[in-house]
This record gives C-alpha cells, structure tokens and sequence, in this order.
C-alpha cells in the first residue's frame, strides 16, 4: 500500500507541474516533504479505507521551524486531496491536527528507572508494575481483575462504563503471572488480601513505596502514561495505542504524542519497552 501511495506522489507532482503550473522550486519542496512523510508514516487498510497515519511523521519534524512544519502539512492535505478527488481513494488521515495537552497530564518514567525498581522488587511488586506499564491498566482495573479473565496469551479487561478490551500478553508477563499463581495461590482475584481483592488504595500504596525507595515520586496513572507515551514515541500506531488503553476516541490519546522531549520523540526503538526485558 505504501508503495502504491509513493508511484502516486510522483503523478501528483506532474499533476502540479503540468496541470496547476507549480515552478520547480515548490515542486521539489513537495517531493522532499511527501518523501519524507511516505518513509516514517504508517499506511494501512481498515474497513475498506486506506488509513495514512502521519503521527510518526510529525514526531520527526517537530524541531522544524513552524513556518516549515505548516509548507510539508499542507504538501501532505494537497496530497490526499489529489487521492481522493483524481484517484477516487477512500483516505483517512491521521495525526494531523493541531494537539493542546492538559498542563495536569503527569511526565512519563524513564524506562531505566522502571527497570531499576523492578530489579529491587519482590514478586508481587513486580507483577504490580508489569501490570500497570506492560499493558497500560488503570489501577481500578487492576484491583477488579479476576483470574478467569486470564487466558494464554490475552487477558481480558472490564473498563470505565463497562467496556470490556482484549489484550495481548508479552510472554515475559505471562511467565510472571504463571510464576504469582503458583507462588501466592489467589482464589478469585490477581491482587487478593485475605478473602477479598486488594482496592486501589492498596496497590496505589505498594507502588508509591517502593518507588518512593528509590527517590522518585510515582503514581499508577504515571505508569499508564508511560505506557502510552512510550508505544507512541516507538513508532506504534495511535488507533493501536487508543484500543490498548479503552479510550472512547483517538482524540483522548493524541494528547501523549506531545508528553515525550523532542528528543524522545526521535528515539524510535524496535519494540516494546518491556518486550526486551530480563526476567521481570
């Protein structure tokens, strides 16, 4: 698909060379932005639409002058225009718009830092921020979760307005969850105290300690933030993240595309953060 879309570039740059009557400079400002955004972009098919996701594209222009930010935005919606009216093409863009972000959104954890308290941590600590950082779950959700929505290689989530996800587990988190059931023998939930499920407040005061051992302030939503903003900043699609996380709209995680430093924005790493660790 992405291929298709880079034959079409170059017949939409003689369509405005020929046809619209372009100068040769704004054509090659249009072929190094169109190249550009084709390299780092992701194209997929989704319900019969062609989906052009510019998230990883904007992440690698942001230390552009605004002035050049605006020229190869406008070099892309020319592009899709010409798609959909002279090629008839389905096309939904993503990650193109101007984002605000909420000054009482929470920083990411370094991942160094993560690791560094895992490696400290007993194996109930550790299972509780795998849980958290490795899939992204609010700590309500954590609290309620049962053992029969445990399944090989997926696990089942009931969320804000009894929204239910399904999502994947990395095998190094489906070894440590093998590991606590054997270990700790819970009989309905994950987290269990005594015959009851452990609350939030519970796990929020497991964390925060143990973090707190180590010199840094951290809270369980900071670890979903992490999670989110981390996929992001990696190179994984914003639909893909927004499913992982329950959000009702892609609009709700757009906002991390812009918790990351310019610098992390630019440090795309072949998988995810966890997928590489050591025996967590």
């Amino acid at each position: 698909m992405k291929s298709k879309l880079q034959e079409v570039s170059e017949e939409f740059l003689n369509y405005l060379f020929d046809v619209r009557g372009y100068s040769e400079t704004s054509i090659v400002t249009y072929e190094i932005a169109l190249r550009q955004m084709l390299e780092e972009s992701h194209v997929y098919e989704a319900d019969g639409v062609t989906v052009l996701d510019i998230t990883p594209f904007r992440f690698k222009i942001v230390k552009n002058h605004k002035k050049t930010i605006v020229k190869k935005l406008s070099a892309v919606h020319s592009f899709t225009k010409y798609l959909e009216d002279q090629c008839h093409m389905n096309i939904k863009l993503i990650g193109d718009e101007s984002i605000k972000v909420p000054k009482s959104l929470p920083k990411p954890i370094e991942k160094n830092y993560i690791e560094e308290v895992l490696s400290r941590a007993n194996l109930e600590e550790k299972l509780l921020i795998s849980m958290l950082y490795g899939l992204g779950l609010r700590i309500s959700e954590l609290s309620s979760l049962k053992l029969e929505d445990i399944n090989k290689g997926w696990i089942q989530i009931h969320g804000k307005g009894n929204k239910v996800r399904e999502l994947p587990l990395l095998e190094s988190l489906q070894a440590l969850i093998t590991v606590y059931i054997k270990r700790r023998s819970p009989k309905k939930y994950l987290f269990e105290k005594g015959n009851s499920p452990m609350n939030a407040a519970q796990l929020r005061y497991i964390l925060t300690k143990l973090f707190k051992a180590q010199g840094l302030k951290v809270t369980p939503h900071q670890l979903r933030h992490s999670f989110a903003t981390h996929l992001l900043n990696n190179g994984a699609r914003i639909a893909d993240v927004s499913e992982l996380l329950g959000h009702g709209t892609m609009a709700t995680t757009q906002v991390y595309t812009k918790l990351g430093s310019v610098k992390k924005m630019q440090e795309y790493m072949k998988a995810h953060p966890l997928a590489d660790a050591k025996d967590h």
